[in-house]
């Protein structure tokens, strides 16, 4: 077996095609096994792999050596037993039997007396596709997906069996229900079935009481305030913890998430002497008041807002005073510190000397809005622990603005790479995405930019019908439902998706997508991943640009 065509997914990601699952699977174990430079994260799908990159240098090479690589077989048995009771009282069974031509004894029969493989996950933390020894049970999807499938929930779809981790919407045949509770981050591995698992259901008799699923960590680090903290007084519309996310886990169903503008994120954090990747506060539309319990060193970068800091009330020799953006300051004990949003930028990074001390979940202290995993949104009342400082961390000197600029004309201006299926779109399709200008809509959020039409734009078309089979997705891109209206995925998007992404957002263009607020007018320039410079400036930002209307 040898690998199939790759195509680049914005310019930190390739997807592979692959003939077959078996030859997914021999690529997947190959790829964990002696891991390529630069590679982050491995996504297989029904007949794809997609690898993350730590960098457009790691992609480019990872794409070049990836037609040399042999594929043997995958290896067989090498996960483990997992046996898993069923209570076979699922809404579809009678449409099952009814497509399959069987009774519905004999769709129980063929479900429990087979094997079942995770050959991959996705879809959601602890979510597995698995793959029997035989296509009794091949069904399609329903027509019409439930809004919400219950946790536990046992269903078919294509030729794949799965069990749902949490409550969700879905449009898989539900044949049954399961005690088993197959995501607990409590667990040392949370997923109970993890890839290359072999899954055995078993007729369960007696009846069964639905799973609840893992809820939100709380935010607070621990039960006793530390001497050195944070009072949340007022948390304004979403504040969360967020530091770098988890890549790595995509296998299982679990998205890297972090801050969604990593470049503001990375300076509050640089201000005040803290590691890149310590863990901070991710404000939307600003408004957030906190108090000080000891003294502190904060810094707050990314959307613009102004910041004023209240003495103690007791305290009649210091004075109410503001402090600026994108600089260290002094916030000691007892003060509070107000901010309240300005008008340019969407998110703002709120820094303190030492990074907070909250629990990690999964290695990371980020909040996955999507999935659930890390912190609860901070709410009124919440104590932040700090970290102490130690060893040598300097604080920084002021800095420019993160935040992007518009040009003379208030458009932006994002670079993109065509891919991985812009085929099902065509030279015309890329030439509509980019010819003609995009606003973001109200209904965006950290999973994804959803784009809306500006005056005279018309939406994308598919030149192919069909459905593309799910299959991994990168952070970025551009994913075009049936409607034809693009959407842009951001940090907390899902693992894998369904519809065909005609183009990814380049990496250094992200934080400049997080920070556009509804109403923003939006353009799309094509780079080339193979010449793409990520030190080359935005379009709008080059000496002599000038800026069209649609």
């Amino acid at each position: 077996m040898s690998v199939g065509a790759t195509h680049f997914a914005g310019t930190r990601s390739v997807l592979v095609e692959l003939d077959d699952l078996d030859s997914v699977l021999a690529l997947g174990a190959l790829l964990e096994a002696n891991p390529l430079p630069g590679q982050l994260d491995v996504l297989a799908a029904a007949s794809t792999i997609l690898i993350k990159t730590d960098s457009w240098a790691s992609a480019r090479d990872i794409a070049a050596a990836l037609p040399t690589l042999k594929l043997g077989s995958a290896p067989q048995n090498t996960g483990t037993l997992v046996k898993v009771p069923v209570h076979y009282d699922g809404e579809d069974l009678a449409e099952v039997a009814r497509l399959t031509g069987m009774s519905i004894e004999g769709i129980i029969n063929a479900h429990v007396s087979q094997l079942w493989r995770a050959a991959f996950g996705g879809f959601a933390p602890g979510f597995a596709y698995l793959r029997g020894e035989n296509k009794l049970l091949e069904v399609p999807r329903r027509d019409s997906p439930r809004t919400t499938v219950p946790s536990g929930a046992v269903a078919l779809a294509g030729d794949y069996s799965a069990v749902y981790p949490r409550a969700s919407p879905g449009g898989w045949q539900l044949i049954g229900h399961t005690d088993a509770v197959l995501w607990d981050l409590d667990r040392e591995n949370p997923a109970l079935i993890r890839p290359q698992d072999r899954v055995q259901f078993t007729a369960s008799r007696s009846a069964l009481t639905l799973a609840a699923s893992t809820a939100h960590a709380p935010a607070e680090s621990r039960s006793t305030p530390a001497a050195r903290h944070l009072e949340i007084l007022e948390p304004g519309l979403q504040s969360l913890i967020q530091d770098l996310g988890r890549p790595g886990l995509g296998n299982l169903g679990v998205s890297a998430s972090g801050a969604a503008d990593t470049a503001s994120a990375r300076q509050a954090n640089r201000l005040v002497g803290n590691a890149p990747d310590a863990a901070l506060i991710e404000n939307l539309l600003g408004t957030l008041r906190i108090r000080a319990h000891g003294d502190q060193v904060l810094a707050l970068a990314g959307a613009t807002a102004q910041l004023r800091i209240i003495p103690v009330d007791t305290d009649e020799f210091h004075l109410e005073r503001t402090v600026g953006m994108d600089s260290p300051f002094a916030l000691l004990d007892g003060e509070t510190l107000t901010v309240t949003p300005s008008g340019s930028g969407l998110r703002n990074y709120l820094s303190v000397r030492g990074g907070l001390d909250v629990a990690p979940v999964l290695g990371s202290r980020s909040t996955d809005s999507m999935s659930g995993i890390g912190p609860a949104a901070l709410t009124r009342g919440a104590i932040l622990a700090v970290h102490a400082v130690t060893g040598a961390h300097v604080v920084g000197n002021p800095q420019p603005s993160t935040l992007p600029k518009p040009d003379e004309h208030g458009i932006f201006t994002l670079r993109i790479s065509a891919g991985p299926r812009d085929d099902w779109f065509g030279t015309q399709g890329l030439a509509r995405l980019t010819s003609q200008l995009w606003s973001a809509s109200a209904e965006s959020s950290r999973v994804g930019v959803r784009l809306s039409l500006s005056s005279g734009s018309s939406p994308l078309e598919r030149i192919r019908t069909g459905e593309l089979a799910s299959e991994g997705v990168a952070v970025g891109a551009l994913q075009v439902p049936p409607s034809g209206l693009p959407v842009l995925f951001l940090a907390d998007h899902p693992v894998t998706g369904g519809y065909p992404v005609i183009a990814g957002v380049v990496a250094e263009d992200l934080p400049a997508a997080a920070q556009m607020p509804p109403g923003s007018s939006i353009r799309f320039v094509l780079v080339d991943p193979l010449t793409h410079n990520p030190h080359q400036p935005q379009a709008a930002d080059r000496p002599g640009h000038k800026g069209k209307t649609a």
